[in-house]
């Protein structure tokens, strides 16, 4: 309820702040040395003021701040779609929770202590140590292994600290035949006041109009059943899926997958005052967490809009979830998968009860 309360009284505060617009006006991210190209893969280029982008050549990426959108969010892109340069399919942002205080901290509001901009800084590194903001221009190019015979690509994203005292950041890894996802691991620093959970929030869920969560023994979850009533401007509730009701793989990892209930996004029919940024554009999506090793206390947490953020457009055919993650007591090291797959949810559920999912989404 106190997040909900909080982000209540930042829409207001923040009013059109989340666009696409650019973060540092001193530069255009445009004219930043596109990523290079190395095999599979794409990456910072070195040496040169350059986009901040990794992953996939023909995947999933990722990408930061001065990249166009709003700070303190990690830009998910998803080129296979059908997607231009820069368009983001959705965000995740750093929401951890100290235990002293039980406060969230909110990266993507929260004033910068370095600049006084709305918005947590995030930097990249190729190793765990990174105490310090580097220049921004000039991102990490991120460091490719060999884990048991395949390739990996990995970089450390770090942030600064949070209003709670939270001190955190993350490893993405993504991982050669998994095209369409990556795995981030939260961590602390040393600096860092103890955290009772760390929370890795996917925040733009109404872009891709997410509005069905599939859960096990063919049950699932519809936003217009869970708020039938709801027509205001601001975030619902939030709703939580128990650990037991998730779809399982094999080995025990748990699955919390949403899709659209149309048959083609592309082809909504907006309200004219809504911003061209919301259009959903390209091929319809699965949007998915994993976890592995969850604990028992693992749930799958969701909240809804009718609107789109900062705005009074409606959503084209009604109330869709916003925020979509996975959350649980914070152990350090603890990590998660997110995907964005091509692949229709039925034929993500047959890969996972079949087996198949070491192939990837």
């Amino acid at each position: 309820m106190k997040t909900k309360i909080l982000f209540t009284i930042l829409f207001f505060v923040a009013g059109t702040y989340f666009c696409y617009g650019q973060t540092d006006l001193k530069i255009d991210p445009k004219t930043l040395a596109v990523p290079e190209e190395n095999g599979i893969w794409v990456q910072p280029a070195q040496n040169t003021k350059a986009q901040p982008i990794w992953g996939f050549a023909d995947g999933i990426q990722i990408g930061i701040a001065p990249l166009d959108g709003p700070r303190g969010l990690i830009r998910i892109y998803t080129p296979y779609l059908g997607h231009d340069n820069f368009v983001v399919t959705n965000f995740i942002a750093f929401e951890p929770i100290d235990k002293a205080k039980n406060i969230r901290g909110l990266s993507e509001l929260e004033w910068s202590e370095l600049d006084d901009v709305r918005g947590k800084r995030f930097w990249s590194s190729n190793t765990p140590e990174a105490p310090s903001f580097p220049d921004k221009y000039y991102p990490a190019h991120g460091v490719i292994s060999n884990e048991n015979g395949v390739e990996t690509l990995t970089v450390y994203l770090f942030c600064e600290t949070f209003d709670n005292g939270a001190d955190v950041y993350v490893r993405i890894k993504f991982t050669a035949g998994k095209p369409y996802e990556f795995e981030i691991t939260g961590y602390t620093t040393e600096d860092s006041d103890e955290l009772s959970r760390f929370i890795l929030t996917a925040t733009m869920g109404n872009k891709a109009r997410l509005r069905t969560l599939h859960l096990a023994n063919g049950k699932n979850k519809k936003a217009g059943q869970l708020w039938p009533t709801y027509k205001e401007s601001n975030f619902t509730e939030h709703n939580h899926t128990s650990l037991s009701e998730m779809i399982k793989d094999k080995n025990g990892g748990a699955w919390f997958i949403a899709s659209p209930d149309e048959e083609d996004p592309a082809k909504a029919v907006y309200a004219e005052d809504t911003h061209t940024h919301w259009k959903y554009t390209g091929k319809k999506a699965t949007q998915y967490w994993y976890c592995p090793k969850p604990s028992n206390e693992l749930e799958g947490v969701v909240n809804g809009r009718y609107t789109y953020w900062a705005s009074k457009s409606p959503i084209p055919g009604g109330i869709s979830y916003e925020n979509f993650e996975l959350t649980e007591p914070f152990r350090s090291g603890q990590s998660y998968v997110f995907g964005i797959t091509p692949l229709s949810w039925e034929e993500v559920i047959s890969g996972i009860t079949t087996g198949l999912t070491s192939d990837g989404l």
